[in-house]
């Protein structure tokens, strides 16, 4: 839901606000997610992203294993903690300021879920116990990306993720440079160094809410702007991404109604994919 007077600091835009385009109809996530799983045979289906504060964790874990399993296993799980104060109170979750311990917790008892023949889980937030859980998804493990570019978003990457899978234009954590997110590449890479992990272990990945003639020529670190200029430099982009490893590019694709962001997709696909 989109509260009506929001006060929180939107993190993806220079200034803050909350883009007025965004506060349109929109329809539940996970609802969406199914139904799109039930009309398609080979797409694959990432949440981006989900909030795991806003649902319980019992309830969220039944509604993706239930995805993964009619979708035959295309289900990747891309989370959030979440950014927005009044949304947390119309849902009526845990305490906004408890969101990323909530996330970790809520994760962890859907891991517990999904791969216990018994289930059972005791934590401050969640416990249960004497419940059976079936089916369980196809895929083991359902991968979890998990969002964001600050600290605590690559240090959750450490703990739990599949996957890192960052916006590249967070003005207060921008990666939107190749240099600036090599950089934030090998942050990561330290830190499941550190928690005994292999880098190679967790998938990359980017996404990309603006591209082409109208992005800036300019990183704020001086460095060329990702995914700007011609549909020959977005290509280059794409390989120059491939190849540090990026398994997934996120685009976001412009359009007013269903057939202008499908003539979106068709143009990107036969102008730029074209070239990769």
């Amino acid at each position: 839901v989109i509260p009506t007077d929001i006060h929180a600091k939107y993190p993806y835009t220079d200034t803050g606000e909350f883009p007025a385009g965004s506060r349109g109809e929109r329809h539940e996530q996970l609802t969406q997610v199914a139904f799109i799983a039930a009309k398609t045979r080979k797409l694959r289906l990432v949440t981006s992203v989900m909030v795991v504060p806003h649902r319980p964790a019992m309830l969220t874990a039944k509604i993706l294993s239930t995805i993964d399993v009619l979708s035959e296993g295309r289900l990747t799980l891309g989370i959030g903690a979440g950014w927005l104060q009044e949304e947390f109170e119309a849902l009526q979750t845990e305490d906004f300021s408890a969101r990323g311990k909530v996330t970790d917790e809520y994760i962890a008892a859907c891991r517990a879920l999904w791969t216990q023949e018994v289930p059972s889980f005791a934590g401050e937030y969640v416990q249960f116990g004497n419940v059976t859980f079936a089916p369980k998804p196809v895929q083991s493990p359902l991968p979890v990306w998990v969002g964001g570019e600050s600290g605590p978003a690559l240090r959750r990457t450490a703990r739990l993720g599949d996957g890192w899978y960052p916006i590249g234009t967070n003005p207060s954590f921008p990666l939107d440079s190749l240099e600036r997110y090599q950089a934030g590449v090998a942050r990561l890479h330290g830190l499941l160094t550190s928690a005994g992990r292999d880098p190679r272990s967790v998938a990359l990945a980017y996404r990309v809410q603006k591209y082409g003639a109208d992005v800036p020529a300019k990183a704020g670190d001086g460095n060329r702007r990702m995914f700007g200029g011609t549909p020959e430099d977005i290509a280059a982009d794409l390989c120059a991404m491939q190849s540090l490893g990026v398994a997934a590019i996120d685009f976001s694709f412009p359009g007013a109604t269903v057939e202008d962001v499908l003539a979106a997709m068709r143009s990107f696909r036969d102008t730029i994919l074209a070239k990769v």
